[in-house]
């Protein structure tokens, strides 16, 4: 009597199980899948506004969380060092500019007339040696002078002679100006002072800092009067027409996720849903994790980075960097 009463038990769990095994497949079978919900976050492209030279911030235009366009001046620095620097290159600039313009200019009207003097002075000092020389040659030849007397006249003879071409030689080079290659060496050293003269003032243009592109203040870094080194960060700019959503999705939930669809996600921020544009679906790399489908047999799941874009205009006015955008997927 025991023996079928427990028999009897056996077969009715037997049959219970059975019967909830056949509601748990008919669940699987009927019910609507699983949705799986993605996090994902809002990025603005940032730059750096920073400084070539080193110098004292003397004035910060702009606050954290101002609106600034594409040239508005942010910050200005001081750099005494680079004025000292812009006074010597115009000392030089203007010395090889006077050097260029003697060298262009030929010699003065004084000089040209003071060596046109002198080789008057030697043809008149020639002419006298000269007759003198012709005279003597003659009371030499009679027997009236001496040979020595001859050698006397005709060394100061030659000497004029000398003296004479050596003055005309003066005269025609102060009346030329200076030679063709003396010219372009002083035209050289203006472009190399004019060269240096640009290269500091293009160190002066750093120290007042601009806006490379429309955007919002974010960060402020220096505080007034604080020295700040060559490439050292003073702000940070978002640009604010450039926004992007990154959401990080596992490959088995990639099927629909291509280049140029679009998705709907939800941004608690400002309690509404925007249309993306899938503009990017890269590999995340392999330091990402990865997921096992089973422990025994199987594949691995590995994650992607999908970048999207607003497809509204209007919705990158509300979109600021680190705001939560939530994708709900299959």
């Amino acid at each position: 009597m025991k023996l079928k009463k427990s028999s009897v038990v056996a077969m009715v769990f037997a049959a219970f199980i059975l019967a909830a095994m056949v509601v748990v497949v008919a669940m699987g079978l009927f019910l609507p899948e699983r949705s799986e919900t993605i996090q994902g976050e809002i990025e603005t492209t940032d730059y750096r506004v920073s400084s070539k030279v080193p110098g004292r911030v003397l004035e910060i235009r702009v606050q954290e969380g101002d609106q600034v366009h594409k040239g508005d001046t942010l910050a200005i620095l001081e750099a005494p060092d680079v004025s000292a620097k812009l006074d010597q290159a115009n000392a030089l600039f203007e010395a090889a500019q006077a050097l260029e313009d003697k060298a262009r200019n030929g010699a003065l009207k004084e000089q040209i007339q003071g060596a046109y003097e002198m080789w008057q002075k030697a043809k008149a000092g020639l002419e006298v040696a000269e007759k003198s020389y012709n005279r003597v040659s003659s009371l030499l030849k009679n027997g009236v002078v001496s040979e020595q007397k001859y050698d006397e006249v005709k060394a100061q003879y030659d000497a004029m002679v000398a003296t004479e071409k050596a003055a005309q030689a003066q005269y025609e080079m102060a009346l030329n100006g200076a030679r063709a290659e003396d010219k372009q060496a002083a035209q050289a050293k203006v472009k190399q002072a004019k060269g240096a003269v640009s290269e500091v003032n293009s160190y002066i243009s750093e120290t007042v800092l601009v806006a490379m592109a429309d955007g919002e203040v974010t960060e402020i870094f220096p505080e007034l009067g604080e020295l700040v080194g060559s490439g050292a960060p003073i702000m940070n700019v978002a640009m604010t027409g450039n926004i992007s959503v990154i959401f990080n999705i596992r490959e088995d939930y990639l099927p629909g996720i291509t280049v140029g669809s679009e998705v709907v996600a939800y941004v608690p921020a400002f309690d509404k849903n925007i249309n993306l544009r899938i503009s990017r679906v890269k590999n995340v790399g392999n330091f990402a994790v990865w997921k096992a489908t089973k422990a025994s047999d199987g594949y691995d799941l590995k994650m992607f980075e999908v970048r999207a874009l607003p497809v509204d205009a209007s919705d990158l006015e509300n979109m600021r960097s680190g705001m939560s955008a939530i994708l709900k997927l299959n």
